[in-house]
């Protein structure tokens, strides 16, 4: 469980109706095959060990003690199981019968848990038989013959159950209709402190259920803060009147890790992130906690080999063309309304953007166009600066030129070589002296012009740094890191580039052309002299290639990823794209620029947020500017 990942897994064996030696063995083998590949929780169906249609043949003692024999094959064969195996039977306790989960580990039973809600329609009348576990509470147990000794068996109706040697494997059980029910035990049992819901079901297959299903699992585990494993009746059971599919679900914080294919049975491996669960709880005040019984276990700790865990490259952005371009125009939206509130409340005359042909400007430029648009004001409002110096290519320039053209707002240029050199000359400054002044000087004398370029005309300056950017500190303080209004501020780099080429593909002729250039044009604050009147500063080879510091900044921020863990998911997730060393370096590059540049968000203009994951200090990311990085450096230096 190194870095606090768990293999869980949803199995659903073949069946025969009533025949509990045949079910025993199918569960056995499947659980052995479970835990060989490292998972160690491992879930069956409800009432696995005798069959979920077995009708008014649960009324017959002949199947109760098949079932219990079965338990006790089930127990005695998975003892030597490094993993909790959790199987659905029937039990009578104190005369009456009940739909339980047995869970099982190393040879021991730890406990039976009572199905609360049980449904009382046409398919489903198990109160013709069962009883709810609601009558259990003041139940003590129920005394099994377990390895040829009598064991008195605890019956509980909201356990916890919880590893000794792992304390955020914890976890709770309910039966396939406590889901449904408008107060789910889940909810208690997650605020009882159960990171893991398992949930063993007989759910039969209608027309569109499963679509209802799948929501309802991925949603509950979203609102409990959860991993939810669903193990389904499937392949064997009685189709006298009813079909089952063995819709096994696996489900983490609201995202569906698993889904097995309808009809087909089988084990649905997933690794869960007990760390990311316990840090969004942790953060969440609204998530109260409560008191109830708890039932230790102990596992030797082994280590998830993430097989079945995938991490997104670029997790700012939706995999899924459709779904990223409908997040695109969300995003859009949400910016250019931002940014209209202010200009209708400021009664701003025009907005001005800095426009240098880079991807963040033109960001900003379509934010604004947007925004223009909302409150039907004229676009020549918008005032467009480009501001040529040192290190200006023709291809930036010519870009902004076309862009603000396109868009049929207000170009400006704006020669700031004459003013720099002028400041050069009165600081002292050599020419020559490629250094840190050389480049800043250029970029606070662009903030200059545009500050009063924007008094000058009754307007705002519409700032265009980016999330990426200020978690680098990639920006020079009072140069491009300020303005009156920041409307990238939560966007990554890894996103902007995406959101310029959704507005791409959604314009015609010269502007479309253009917009795609931008894309293709190397990112760079061009403030070194070109060579050969191409941009020689290319940002992602100073300060590493954006792609992993947007990585290392969501699980960083978003989950409290230590630095040992975003190594670990970043070295799997990049592989054969970047080497071990790259990757080392550029997390402790991440670090160090991370601590050291707070200062420089501490005091950040006004901006829209649009994600989960973003820097404003007013909210959103509050730490002090002098924080000391070496707790995280030593772990990262050390990997």
């Amino acid at each position: 469980m190194q870095d606090g990942f768990v293999k869980i897994a949803a199995a659903t064996p073949a069946l025969r109706v009533a025949d509990c030696v045949y079910n025993a063995a199918e569960i056995i083998k499947q659980a052995g095959e479970a835990a060989r590949k490292g998972a160690q929780l491992i879930v069956f169906p409800e009432l696995c060990l005798t069959g979920y249609t077995c009708g008014d043949l649960f009324l017959q003692q002949t199947l109760l003690d098949g079932a219990l024999a079965a338990l006790e094959t089930v127990r005695r064969e998975t003892a030597a199981l490094n993993a909790v195996v959790v199987v659905g039977l029937p039990l009578r306790v104190r005369g009456k019968l009940f739909n339980v989960a047995a869970v099982l580990c190393r040879g021991e039973v730890l406990a039976f848990v009572p199905k609360r809600c049980i449904p009382n329609y046409s398919e489903f009348y198990e109160q013709r038989h069962f009883t709810s576990g609601e009558a259990i509470d003041c139940m003590e147990g129920v005394t099994l013959q377990l390895g040829g000794e009598p064991v008195c068996v605890p019956v509980a109706a909201d356990p916890v159950f919880a590893c000794e040697e792992a304390p955020l494997f914890t976890f709770g059980v309910e039966i396939c209709e406590d889901l449904w029910a408008p107060a789910p035990p889940s909810v208690r049992l997650a605020q009882a402190g159960a990171h893991i819901i398992v949930n063993l079901s007989a759910s039969d297959e209608l027309v569109g259920k499963a679509d209802y299903r799948r929501d309802l699992v991925r949603q509950q585990s979203g609102r409990l803060l959860c991993a939810y494993l669903y193990a389904d009746a499937g392949f064997g059971e009685s189709t006298q009147d009813l079909v089952f599919a063995g819709h096994d679900l696996i489900a983490e914080n609201g995202a569906l890790l698993a889904e097995s294919r309808l009809f087909e049975g089988g084990i649905l491996y997933a690794d869960i992130d007990l760390q990311r669960l316990a840090h969004d709880r942790q953060r969440m005040n609204t998530f109260a906690a409560v008191s109830t019984g708890e039932f230790s276990f102990s596992l030797t700790p082994a280590d998830c080999d993430l097989v079945d865990r995938v991490f997104p490259r670029t997790p700012f952005v939706p995999g899924d063309k459709a779904q990223r371009d409908a997040r695109c125009e969300e995003i859009l939206t949400m910016q250019a309304v931002g940014l209209a509130t202010r200009l209708r409340h400021t009664h701003a005359g025009t907005a001005v953007v800095g426009l240098s042909g880079g991807l963040d400007s033109t960001l900003a430029l379509i934010v604004t166009v947007h925004a223009f648009d909302l409150l039907g004001l004229d676009r020549k409002g918008i005032l467009a600066v480009t501001m040529p110096c040192f290190g200006t290519t023709a291809r930036t320039k010519g870009n902004a030129e076309k862009l603000a053209d396109a868009y049929g707002v207000t170009l400006k240029t704006v020669d700031i070589k004459a003013a720099v050199d002028q400041h050069f000359a009165d600081i002292g400054q050599d020419k020559d002296d490629l250094s840190v002044t050389f480049e800043n000087a250029q970029a606070r004398m662009r903030t200059l012009v545009l500050m009063n370029l924007a008094n000058k005309t009754g307007g705002m300056v519409v700032g265009t740094g980016d999330l990426s950017e200020l978690a680098l500190g990639w920006a020079t303080y009072n140069g491009d890191h300020m303005s009156m209004y920041g409307v990238n501020a939560s966007i990554p780099k890894t996103l902007v580039r995406y959101l310029v080429a959704y507005e791409a593909d959604r314009t015609l002729g010269e502007l479309s052309d253009v917009l795609f250039d931008v894309l293709d044009t190397p990112v760079s604050p061009e403030l070194l002299p070109p060579k050969d009147g191409e941009i020689s500063q290319k940002t992602e080879d100073l300060v590493g290639p954006y792609e992993l510091h947007d990585f290392f900044l969501y699980h960083m921020l978003r989950f409290g990823y230590p630095p040992r863990k975003i190594y670990r998911v970043a070295r799997k997730t990049f592989a054969g794209s970047y080497d071990d060393a790259t990757i080392k370096k550029w997390l402790q590059t991440f670090i160090r620029r991370f601590f050291t540049q707070q200062f420089k968000r501490s005091c950040l203009p006004d901006g829209p947020k649009v994600g989960t994951v973003t820097l404003s200090p007013r909210g959103d990311w509050r730490m002090p500017s002098d924080a000391c990085a070496a707790l995280w450096l030593s772990e990262a230096e050390g990997l």
